[in-house]
């Protein structure tokens, strides 16, 4: 049974006096039917479930806002009193009945006793079309994405996890077994990425040609969504933008590169679907004057994420020999999984999905920062370097342009805090800089937050010191 840290959250939300409806949201097959199951499972409650896909006609039902027929129907399809101490409704599919989206607030003001668990994917594709205001305030959402490379190693090598809860800053360094283990890890996780049908057919042993069949299952899955709640103008253009977003991950967004036969905002408006989705992600460009980031974001200058890494490979046709066979530079080069790698966990790291990149273009060249986050109250580069080496001439420049402290490098390297002096051309002259870089094996991601602030928290880490 794979693990997931949202069920933390529903038992947390299970256990409030007066919890809300709740709205597992989430892109097409990342878990969240299964999350449910098993959390009912898990906690002993009696779990009612209802497909809302495969019974249509329930939308009427719903579009009464009469909560005791509405409940009387659901009862004569479970067979059972919902209302009895001890059972969980999951309303699965929602968006096939955007009505019963209405109708939950109902339950959180008449019926408050029952606990209500809804999922849904390409919930905007459904709405899209309907002229009702969503119940704010009267339910509550919550956003699940692909499982972590964190919630990937138990189930494939479990003695690996402490070396990532376990690790400090200021603490000894990882053994050089345990690196290079996890790097071998982290490899078999940009293969095989964080559905959770492909990381169970992985860890059950399945052939690697096994798992690319479920991605290819996965995304024929999506290309049939697609044409249930689309437009049917936008539908070939969606399914096209799908299959080109993991060939342009880590470049700035030209709508004529994504379609010559279509205007700008008709792409524009069918990547904000795909983004609404959580099909892919947009990471803006910000000026990065301070915290928060979004406050001076550039909402024209974006990038691209894909919603897994493991999708991104199989849709790049990078299969697991030719994966192995490149080394980190052509990592940065042939696939860009590494910020493909990077940024999801970034996004499922922070409460806000919304991630920032910073960007400056010149006559005489640009420098970008792939990632820029927030330390506290300090602006942090983040650089994503899929091999031991590379150049840190962005990150410099940022340094210099908005004096950063701290810098953060994810490569192949093991783990380092080092103080950092260079000289560096700026203004057409020589300038001095000095900053901490903390550099991190790629495997170490979903530690960042944890990591950062610790070092704030030990403001007297010794300049001179490596961890």
């Amino acid at each position: 049974m794979l693990e997931r840290v949202a069920e933390k959250h529903l038992i947390q939300w299970h256990q409030e006096k007066r919890r809300k409806p709740l709205i597992l949201r989430g892109a097409r097959q990342v878990g969240k039917s299964t999350l449910v199951r098993q959390f009912a499972k898990n906690s002993g409650l009696v779990l009612n479930e209802i497909n809302l896909e495969q019974h249509l006609y329930l939308d009427e039902v719903f579009r009464t806002l009469d909560l005791t027929r509405i409940i009387r129907e659901i009862e004569a399809l479970v067979g059972r009193n919902i209302q009895e101490k001890g059972s969980l409704l999951f309303l699965d599919e929602i968006q096939a009945t955007p009505h019963a989206i209405q109708a939950l607030r109902y339950f959180y003001e008449e019926r408050p006793e029952i606990p209500v668990i809804s999922a849904g994917s390409l919930l905007e594709f459904a709405l899209a079309d309907l002229n009702f205001s969503m119940p704010v305030g009267r339910i509550e959402y919550y956003h699940l994405g692909p499982m972590t490379f964190r919630e990937f190693l138990p189930a494939v090598d479990p003695g690996l996890v402490s070396s990532l809860s376990e690790f400090h800053v200021r603490g000894p360094a990882l053994p050089e077994t345990a690196h290079r283990k996890l790097i071998q890890r982290q490899r078999e996780y940009l293969f095989v990425g964080g559905m959770p049908e492909a990381v169970e057919v992985f860890t059950a042993g399945g052939a690697l040609k096994e798992v690319t069949q479920i991605h290819r299952s996965i995304a024929e899955t999506y290309q049939d969504d697609f044409a249930k709640y689309a437009k049917h103008k936008d539908l070939v253009l969606m399914q096209k933008i799908f299959r080109q977003v993991p060939k342009i991950v880590g470049e700035k967004v030209k709508y004529s590169n994504l379609s010559r036969e279509n205007k700008a905002g008709e792409v524009r408006a069918v990547i904000d679907l795909l983004v609404k989705a959580r099909v892919c992600h947009q990471v803006h460009h910000s000026h990065c004057s301070g915290v928060p980031l979004t406050a001076d974001i550039n909402e024209n200058v974006y990038k691209l994420l894909f919603m897994d890494v493991g999708m991104a490979a199989y849709l790049t046709g990078l299969d697991w020999i030719a994966l192995q066979a490149l080394d980190g530079q052509a990592l940065v080069n042939e696939g860009k999984l590494a910020e493909q790698f990077v940024g999801q966990h970034l996004i499922s790291s922070h409460e806000s999905p919304r991630l920032t990149y910073w960007l400056r273009e010149g006559r005489t060249g640009n420098a970008e920062v792939d990632f820029v986050v927030a330390g506290g109250n300090q602006v942090v580069p983040v650089e994503v370097k899929a091999g031991k080496s590379g150049t840190l001439k962005s990150l410099q420049q940022f340094v210099w342009h908005k004096n950063a402290s701290l810098c953060v490098r994810f490569d192949l390297n093991p783990p380092e805090l080092a103080p950092i002096s260079h000289s560096i051309r700026a203004t057409g002259e020589s300038v001095s800089i000095s900053y901490r870089l903390l550099t991190l094996p790629l495997y170490l991601v979903t530690e960042l937050p944890r990591l950062l602030d610790e070092i704030r928290m030990n403001g007297g880490i010794n300049d001179s010191g490596s961890p």
